[in-house]
């Protein structure tokens, strides 16, 4: 699980990124980072009904994009808030070619 202090909660966090933030897509995700200036960086999931109207689904996509993150947090670089939205189709992706495919957009929006 993705420590607390790792974790984008507030709306108005949210928001930010969304507005203010720079936008990056691949295969089935979409990221926008924002510069937080924070000595840590934190990171949301969303997960559309669009995935799957199971919530078990919904929540099983959700937690591999935290484990992969928490796992990895080392290599991030440090001050950036995050938002990873999941596309349909993701759901169906094995553990590590989500994780690839993480990796993949973090290095392309260069915080990885």
């Amino acid at each position: 699980m993705l420590p607390k202090r790792n974790r984008l909660k507030k709306r108005s966090d949210i928001e930010a990124v969304f507005k203010k933030g720079k936008s990056i897509k691949q295969d089935f995700l979409f990221l926008r980072i924002l510069r937080n200036n924070l000595k840590i960086s934190r990171f949301g999931f969303m997960v559309s009904k669009k995935i799957s109207k199971k919530a078990t689904i919904r929540n099983k996509v959700r937690r591999r994009f935290g484990e992969i993150i928490r796992t990895n947090l080392f290599e991030i670089k440090k001050g950036w808030d995050g938002v990873i939205i999941a596309f349909p189709g993701i759901e169906k992706k094995k553990f590590k070619e989500t994780e690839e495919n993480i990796k993949r957009i973090l290095r392309k929006a260069q915080i990885f």
